[in-house]
């Protein structure tokens, strides 16, 4: 490799030694504080890291516009949906992930969901707040019907806490590989499973075939009184429809990391549902993301070097 990478400063400053080692020699371009130092007309390879996100992502893009020899992004994000990855891929850049980095913590934040809903812990707030000594009604999760859509290393994870929290789980995805930590049905059983879920996770990607997937049809379908969690994209869920189902009560209630429209407009009526929680797209902002998020991109970096395959890559 002969061009520079494009990096953060944080990147380039605490893991000088790895990069190092990872590509021995190779000029670094570093955006630090909104300002590039080095010329990004060499840049071949950058990475997207997740410290860039969201308050320092178009310096850049703007880095990557005037970059015409990039041939490789990796991004520290799953999800590739957004049109600027799709720019780059018409482009002849190759696109790699660090998805599973943040696995961990956004399948926690999905179980909390869980466990808030089921405990009602507002309601236990409020009386805490008012310093009312007063008991109220809870559900159990064991012995409930775990519906887990999209078995990627976040649905995955959800698989696993909700059967150490005693319910069963099944899993949807396109084509069941038999080596699942939980029962798995193929996608075109959703419906099927829709009808027995006492909660519904979300954890797969937007595309085409996943738009609206769960649309005003199949909320209608859903068990009534069921709990939809939603970690994947906004655009999975025919929101209206959900407003809706929430709000007759139909759907007892949700967890929502992620939204149709970002931020969420201040007029939407999931802001003020009492059985919704809102969380704005952060469900996997731990401190340990970038550490995680980096050494998938260091590795890449290193097997790049030597030809060999590259992890987590966008067919």
């Amino acid at each position: 490799m002969t061009g520079s990478l494009l990096l953060s400063g944080r990147v380039a400053d605490r893991h000088a030694a790895e990069l190092a080692a990872a590509a021995p020699g190779a000029p670094l371009v570093v955006l630090r504080d909104d300002v590039l130092e080095g010329d990004p007309a060499d840049v071949e390879i950058a990475y997207f890291s997740g410290d860039f996100y969201p308050d320092h992502v178009r310096p850049f893009l703007l880095a990557l516009r005037d970059a015409p020899k990039l041939r490789w992004l990796h991004s520290f994000s799953a999800g590739v949906d957004n049109p600027f990855f799709g720019k780059l891929r018409e482009r002849g850049v190759r696109l790699t992930t660090s998805s599973g980095a943040n696995a961990v913590p956004i399948a926690h934040t999905a179980i909390w969901y869980l466990l808030a809903l089921s405990r009602g812990a507002e309601t236990w707030r409020d009386a805490q707040v008012r310093r009312a000594w007063e008991r109220h009604d809870v559900a159990d999760l064991q012995g409930l019907t775990l519906g887990v859509v999209g078995l990627g290393p976040i649905g995955l994870e959800v698989a696993r806490i909700g059967a150490a929290l005693r319910m069963r789980v099944i899993g949807v995805r396109r084509t069941p590989r038999g080596d699942e930590p939980c029962e798995t049905w193929p996608l075109a059983r959703l419906d099927e499973l829709l009808a027995v879920a006492d909660a519904v996770v979300l954890a797969l990607p937007l595309s085409d075939a996943t738009q609206h997937l769960l649309d005003a049809r199949r909320i209608a379908s859903m068990r009534r009184g069921a709990w939809l969690v939603n970690v994947g994209r906004g655009a999975l869920v025919e929101e209206p429809a959900l407003v809706a189902a929430l709000e007759t009560g139909h759907l007892g209630g949700a967890g929502l990391d992620v939204f149709e429209t970002e931020p969420l407009p201040a007029e939407s009526p999931l802001w003020s549902l009492p059985n919704v929680i809102v969380t704005p797209h952060n469900s996997g902002d731990t401190p340990g993301n970038l550490v995680r998020a980096t050494a998938i991109f260091l590795d890449n970096l290193a097997r790049e070097r030597r030809g060999a395959p590259l992890r987590n890559e966008v067919p």
